[in-house]
């Protein structure tokens, strides 16, 4: 019996000590990644030339260059932070693209690498510039803080403590019931049909079928505030926006069984972060970009055409 118990704890060992830890911009939390930043590049740009080989580009000239610019002012906001902050060796990970395309679905996505998808589908429920910076923010606050190397790491870890828990218990209970264990296990916790941990297919396909965690959207969420903020755009818009989108989805889904917050409980945590948030908005000065795209006075502050004296009332 000690044995086993030894060696149960010996997985749980060996899944908590794999990989590289590092912390995450701005959050400071500590993560540990097994797969390599080319691994992870390698896999995000093959996903995204073969999506962006089936989507159709929008034609619509006004909204792509919107795209283009609020990615671009985001990318140069991002960078410097993490220029300035220690972690200028990431900006090497980063070749950034940006792009608007046909599709209605509210939508829009940052690979790693900083490879920007906009759905048309979104600028109903953005209806300005700001709003479209907080989206992009929380995108692009995904790949700066590795959420997707993170969720393969764990899928990896798993997968490695079910086949290890298969062996642990057909050596010391009986043979035949750890490869029982085993099965279940992998099949609750595990991507579908992962032939061989460390195969090139398996970091695909569980890149393909990644979601990130309750806590990795509301680290986003955070994150995609303050770079917004940083970028001159007014991170107040992000309530507005927020709200706009709980009324066009009315979603009466617990919390409890979703990956991501409920739009409830992340209109309250961004009124939380708000005060932090608008600091880097502030500090912006004459930087500063109104929801029209642009750039504003320092003397006058606006939230999608608001003067400063309303701006007030709300805080």
């Amino acid at each position: 019996m000690k044995i086993k118990y030894f060696l149960m704890a010996a997985v749980v060992a060996l899944m908590t000590a794999c990989g590289t830890a590092s912390k995450v911009p701005l959050t400071g939390r500590t993560h540990r990644i097994s797969i390599s930043d080319a691994q992870l590049l390698s896999l995000s740009n093959q996903e995204y030339t073969k999506f962006m080989a089936s989507a159709k580009r929008s034609t619509d000239a006004k909204n792509t260059a919107m795209v283009q610019r609020v990615g671009r002012n985001l990318a140069n906001a991002v960078e410097t932070y993490l220029r300035n902050n220690g972690y200028a060796n990431e900006i090497n990970n980063f070749k950034w693209e940006f792009n608007l395309v046909q599709d209605k679905q509210a939508n829009a996505f940052c690979m790693p690498g900083g490879k920007i998808v906009v759905y048309e589908g979104l600028f109903p429920y953005t209806q300005n510039e700001a709003s479209l910076a907080i989206v992009l923010g929380h995108e692009i606050a995904h790949a700066v803080a590795k959420h997707s190397a993170e969720q393969i790491t764990k899928q990896m870890n798993q997968q490695m403590g079910t086949n290890i828990l298969g062996t642990v218990l057909n050596s010391t209970v009986g043979s035949g019931l750890g490869d029982i264990a085993s099965q279940v296990a992998g099949g609750y916790f595990s991507f579908r049909n992962l032939k061989s941990l460390f195969a090139d297919d398996t970091y695909l396909n569980c890149f393909r079928n990644l979601k990130y965690s309750r806590d990795n959207e509301s680290e986003a969420d955070y994150m995609g505030l303050i770079f917004a903020a940083m970028a001159g755009y007014d991170p107040a818009n992000a309530v507005t926006f927020w709200q706009r989108m709980a009324a066009a989805t009315n979603s009466s889904r617990s919390e409890i069984l979703s990956d991501h917050p409920s739009d409830a409980r992340r209109i309250e945590n961004i009124k939380k972060w708000l005060p932090e948030a608008e600091k880097y908005y502030r500090g912006r000065g004459s930087n500063r970009v109104s929801s029209t795209g642009y750039p504003q006075s320092s003397k006058t502050l606006h939230i999608g055409g608001s003067s400063s004296s309303k701006r007030s009332n709300r805080r």
